[in-house]
């Protein structure tokens, strides 16, 4: 599970990591001292919880709850605070729970085995919504559809999109765009404009100079092409 700590008292924010340490299924991705730091984490991060608190300068961490509920894909949220004066303004923004300071560990246990099963249920209904949808493509004169989980790499060459499996390329009427929105609940990446990657079949990411990168794809002949802006964000992906 991956956290992010809001909290604009250093001390504070270690405290909940010290905590949270001694969870081995958490990983605290990110911290930040504000809810607009927050906001900017948000964006490069993606975590699936914040510890948030409340009474902090600039926008609050009610205000920041309020503006993630307009979020499609939005963090669960737990608040951290010495105010118990927010828990009901908590249950308005569908708040997972509501911690007290100074932390007491077995209202956090409690805290954390509801966000363990709320988590193991988003990820089953999202496996669920996987399950059923197949990709149209075309194959010479006939429309066939394949598993999302068989796509080694997409990429888009003057007006054509071709789809690549590890026995065939496809032809595919739709823009990368709107691929990439169409599987953005399988691990696909943005690796070039005019690329999208499926994460778990790369094996190789080769310097080409001058920033340039080349990928290596499990199944694949041809070498991808890596645009030195998502060189960053693409080994964050990756590595462990």
């Amino acid at each position: 599970m991956k956290v992010a700590i809001i909290d604009d008292e250093p001390y504070s924010r270690e405290e909940m990591k010290h905590l949270l340490s001694t969870y081995e299924w958490v990983e605290v991705i990110g911290e930040a001292s504000s809810a607009e730091k927050a906001m900017e984490l948000l964006l490069t991060d993606d975590p699936q919880v914040l510890f948030l608190d409340i009474e902090m300068p600039g926008m609050s961490g009610v205000e920041l709850a309020e503006a993630l509920r307009k979020m499609k894909k939005r963090p669960l949220i737990v608040f951290a605070t010495a105010y118990p004066d927010y828990a009901l303004k908590a249950f308005e923004v569908e708040a997972v729970d509501y911690l007290l300071k100074p932390f007491d560990e077995e209202q956090l246990a409690r805290t954390m085995e509801r966000l363990k099963k709320t988590v193991a249920g988003e990820s089953a209904v999202e496996r669920e919504s996987r399950s059923h949808g197949k990709l149209a493509v075309q194959d010479e004169d006939k429309i066939i559809f394949i598993e999302p989980d068989a796509i080694l790499y997409i990429f888009r060459e003057e007006r054509e999109t071709y789809i690549c499996t590890g026995k065939k390329r496809y032809t595919c009427r739709l823009p990368i765009k709107e691929l990439e929105a169409k599987l953005a609940t399988y691990p696909f990446f943005r690796v070039h404009k005019s690329y999208l990657v499926q994460l778990p079949f790369v094996e190789e990411l080769i310097p080409w100079g001058n920033g340039v990168y080349q990928l290596k794809v499990s199944g694949a002949k041809e070498k991808i092409p890596v645009s030195r802006n998502y060189v960053k964000e693409l080994r964050e992906r990756l590595e462990l």
